[in-house]
């Protein structure tokens, strides 16, 4: 008797061992490619610097950070925090906050450059090919392909 039962969770367990699928995957880019578009603006006379080169070459920066916030903005949106406070039905206090986090890989700088004496602009592109084809260097993104 022991040994039928000992034959019967063997012949169990050797059962359960074929049921183990192979999955096959490739690779599979996206039909289409959309390109984001972003320009950011700084003041050059409100940049820190001894000189008129120094509030340049810091606005340069300033307007590219902008013009990168504006990007992430597109990609991953706001995350908007509010707060209204009412005393008697009279709005006594109210707050609103926004921010923006994100990574943004990819990114082109189309143009640089000063609009008039005071502001400096930069542009930027993101062409979601080039994000596609730095992720799938880094990762492999997968689709099921066949199942047996």
């Amino acid at each position: 008797m022991r040994r039928l039962i000992i034959l019967s969770l063997f012949l169990v367990l050797i059962s359960a061992c074929t049921s183990v699928k192979h999955i096959k995957y490739r690779l599979k880019a996206p039909e289409t490619f959309t390109t984001l578009h972003a320009i950011g603006y700084a003041p050059i006379s409100a940049q820190l610097g001894d000189n008129k080169t120094a509030k340049i070459l810091n606005a340069m920066r300033a307007s590219k950070l902008d013009a990168y916030r504006e990007l992430t903005e597109q990609v991953h949106g706001y995350q908007i925090t509010s707060k209204t406070t009412f005393d008697q039905l009279v709005i006594s206090n109210s707050s609103l906050k926004s921010s923006v986090q994100g990574l943004i890989r990819g990114a082109k700088v189309k143009k640089s450059y000063p609009i008039n004496d005071d502001i400096y602009a930069t542009e930027l592109e993101l062409d979601f090919k080039a994000v596609y084809e730095l992720y799938t260097s880094s990762n492999f993104s997968r689709q099921v392909v066949s199942s047996n």
